[in-house]
């Protein structure tokens, strides 16, 4: 969500985060009043109280930065969006992971398509019928910080069911010979000409994402805000373009705090499921 990222200072300058310059996390800056503000509107923004910034970098595909918030703990952003934080990122990862994973009857393989922060996998390897996961994200760099700071999911990172992929999700699902029981959209929003918009079309769908799938396989993906003000965002475009390809879609939202919205995902059966399974 939001567009820009700044760090408001008492005096009311404000210096972009723009991750030109690379600084270690142990060498942090503190500052008592100053204010992370994310863009969200043209006449719209959201502001959190700062106690220091951790980090801020820029891999070879985005901006990242680690900042620690008074209200939200710990929070990622990346090129400008807030990603996660600390306090509450367990309410769009376990929406994002557990309806798939409870509903399909014996869930064995898993795909995630993105998710370098590692949340995402967390919460797949909670399922103990979980053979093998495969984790595919483009940014080795993020992956690389997330797996090093993030220190919630290193359990994760160290799972020996995690096959971890760095490249691109399209290239690599469409060359891989085996199909999955779960595979997880875990992107970024699809923004006309960004890198994730691909990843959200029809095409994709049905001549790549849906032969991948088992024969009782479930995708699931973050489908952005769907507030009754942002659901025309990008929500409702999601929906309509699954609907057009897979019959069983079902549509389902939660509250984020530190969103400030309501979040929105999209889960489709390839075939009509009539079997639920809940976590061991």
């Amino acid at each position: 969500m939001g567009e820009a990222a700044e760090i408001f200072y008492p005096n009311g300058f404000s210096k972009i985060c723009n991750g030109t310059t690379k600084q270690n996390l142990d060498e942090t800056h503190q500052f008592d009043s100053s204010w992370f503000e994310e863009t969200i509107d043209d006449d719209l923004k959201w502001s959190f109280a700062l106690k220091s910034v951790l980090y801020k970098g820029a891999s070879e595909y985005q901006d990242i930065a680690l900042l620690d918030t008074k209200r939200f703990g710990k929070v990622l952003v990346i090129d400008g969006k807030m990603q996660s934080a600390e306090v509450d990122e367990f309410i769009y990862h376990e929406c994002l992971i557990h309806p798939p994973l409870s509903f399909h009857s014996n869930p064995k393989t898993v795909f995630i398509m993105g998710g370098g922060e590692g949340s995402a996998a967390r919460e797949v390897l909670r399922h103990k019928s979980i053979e093998k996961l495969v984790m595919c994200d483009i940014d080795e760099e993020v992956v690389s910080f997330c797996r090093r700071f993030l220190t919630v999911n290193r359990d994760a990172f160290c799972n020996k069911k995690l096959n971890l992929v760095i490249n691109d999700a399209k290239a690599e699902l469409e060359k891989r010979n085996e199909k999955y029981d779960i595979i997880v959209g875990d992107l970024a929003d699809p923004v006309e000409g960004g890198p994730c918009y691909q990843l959200y079309t029809k095409s994709f769908y049905a001549k790549i994402l849906k032969p991948k799938l088992n024969e009782n396989g479930i995708f699931v993906t973050q489908a952005g805000p769907a507030g009754i003000f942002t659901h025309k965002e990008v929500f409702s475009s999601i929906y309509n373009t699954i609907r057009q390809v897979f019959k069983y879609v079902l549509a389902y939202t939660a509250h984020v705090p530190s969103f400030a919205d309501t979040w929105g995902w999209v889960m489709v059966w390839k075939y009509n499921v009539k079997c639920v399974r809940f976590m061991d």
